[in-house]
């Protein structure tokens, strides 16, 4: 995989650039992945407010992308 997502990425960014992980986001609770706080917001930041393991979140966001390579 050329790129890998990480936790100090914006989450907004992260949608625009693989718009597959928007499902990944609902599935882990994050519903606000459009939303004008996201544009600042990293994944980390995000999960620590949704209480989710960011590295947990990252792992998944990056099998949504490995998936979509396959």
């Amino acid at each position: 995989m050329a790129e890998t997502i990480t936790k100090d990425m914006k989450i907004a960014e992260v949608v625009r650039k693989w718009p597959e992980t928007a499902g990944t986001f609902m599935e882990w609770g994050l519903h606000c992945y459009g939303c004008a706080v996201a544009q600042f917001e990293s994944i980390e930041q995000g999960a620590v407010a949704h209480g989710i393991e960011a590295d947990k979140l990252v792992d998944a966001l990056n099998n949504t992308l490995e998936k979509k390579e396959e």
